[in-house]
């Protein structure tokens, strides 16, 4: 599957090529470099700062997988807790195999990403059947899956473990509200809108037959089938084909500010270390949460029987734990300190600029990480990196430095950014 082509527009490979991985890490390396230039408005760089980072970063690892068998940094690791997998456990009651599995891990893997924006400090949710009381990524997580088993966005009575079109176009704030427990004592940052975004996916499926539709339905869980088969003379699948079959058929989902022609985006910002002579002129592509979700459906491919091949062909997730872990640690510092003391709308030069730094050094400390722990890319690919890692990593030194460790700097959110 190749990006998708807008049609009626002038630049139309310029718009495509911004639609891969690769965009988004030579875009970030633009930045970069202009930042070990010390050429940037927001941020230094201090490299000599990485050894502290990586120290604590290795130490991670070998606290949580001393056997160093780190897996990926995926939503499925949310569904874990004390070791018990909660999803396995329910795919085991409901005697889920085959294509019924990959469908329903594929369906519960996209609603559940797409739920996962900022909760906002006040939010938890607990969990009646396990006594756990959980906020922000793992409450979220834990609230998603207990929606999706009870049935809510099923079409179909009789079998609950699914999201069909249908049902996720007709749901409501309000059912939404009741099933994460928000309200005036337990408020839940732009539950409105994470409705929205799962009517969006319902109206994006529905319109992709040629994607979501299977055996008489539309669901998002079956893009796991059209990525199965791959083009003739491949075995397998490439890590940046999940990314760039998921911007394909999800881009209308994503809310997506910055277009071209009327084209949407998708996450992208504006930074003026990027310089074009086309309408690119100025941007630089992250795709955060489509490459989180890319990373999430990897492990249901595989289950499949599915090679999925360059895992280290997707980027880093450049989102506030992994760049707060180079802030926190003086890797990056700002050029204005009191620029730490204000919320920051996304589109600000100033978080573009450090989630474009965030993907590149990313890169740079999984090669210090590996060659710490004596394993190559193939061993300990980025997205175990991230997992073992980066964001426990970025979470920890926040807790020591800030009372309830919230980022260095702080991002406005509405729930739908990413």
């Amino acid at each position: 599957m190749t990006a998708p082509a807008p049609a009626g527009s002038s630049n139309v490979s310029a718009i495509r090529d911004l639609l891969t991985p690769e965009a988004v890490r030579a875009r970030c390396g633009e930045v970069f470099a202009r930042g070990l230039e010390d050429g940037l408005p927001a941020f230094r760089i201090d490299l000599d700062r990485m050894k502290d980072a990586t120290t604590r970063v290795v130490a991670e690892i070998r606290t949580h997988y001393p056997a160093l068998d780190v897996p990926f940094h995926s939503r499925w690791r949310h569904f874990e807790f004390d070791g018990v997998d909660l999803w396995q456990q329910r795919v085991k009651q409901a005697d889920l195999s085959g294509t019924d599995l990959t469908a329903a891990a594929g369906d519960l893997a996209i609603i559940s990403v797409l739920l996962d924006a900022g909760a906002g400090a006040d939010w938890t949710y607990l969990d009646q059947e396990t006594g756990l009381r959980l906020g922000r990524s793992e409450g979220l997580a834990l609230a998603s899956l207990r929606l999706f088993e009870a049935g809510t966005l099923s079409a179909d009575a009789d079998d609950p473990l699914r999201a069909d079109a249908s049902a996720l176009k007709a749901l409501t704030a309000e059912q939404l509200g009741d099933a994460f427990q928000a309200g005036s004592n337990n408020p839940l940052v732009g539950l409105a809108q994470r409705a929205e975004l799962l009517q969006r996916l319902g109206g994006a499926v529905e319109d992709r037959p040629e994607i979501f539709g299977r055996n008489g339905a539309a669901r998002p869980g079956n893009l796991l089938a059209t990525l199965a088969d791959p083009p003739t003379g491949r075995s397998g699948v490439r890590a940046r084909d999940i990314l760039i079959a998921v911007l394909d058929g999800l881009m209308p989902v994503w809310p997506s500010p910055i277009r071209i022609g009327g084209i949407p985006l998708g996450d992208v910002g504006r930074h003026a270390a990027i310089v074009r002579q086309d309408d690119t002129d100025g941007i630089v592509p992250f795709h955060k949460l489509s490459q989180w979700l890319s990373y999430s459906l990897i492990e249901p491919l595989q289950h499949a029987g599915i090679k999925v091949e360059d895992l280290d062909g997707l980027t880093g997730l450049p989102e506030y734990r992994n760049g707060g872990l180079f802030v926190d640690t003086g890797v990056l510092t700002l050029k204005d300190p009191a620029a730490a003391t204000a919320a920051h709308d996304p589109a600000d030069a100033l978080i573009v600029e450090w989630r474009a730094l965030t993907v590149c050094l990313l890169d740079r400390i999984a090669e210090d990480v590996r060659t710490a722990l004596g394993r190559d890319a193939k061993q300990l690919p980025l997205a175990s990196v991230l997992q073992g890692g980066t964001w426990a990593a970025g979470r920890r030194i926040a807790a020591e430095k800030r009372a309830g460790g919230p980022p260095p700097i702080m991002i406005k959110s509405d729930a739908t950014v990413f």
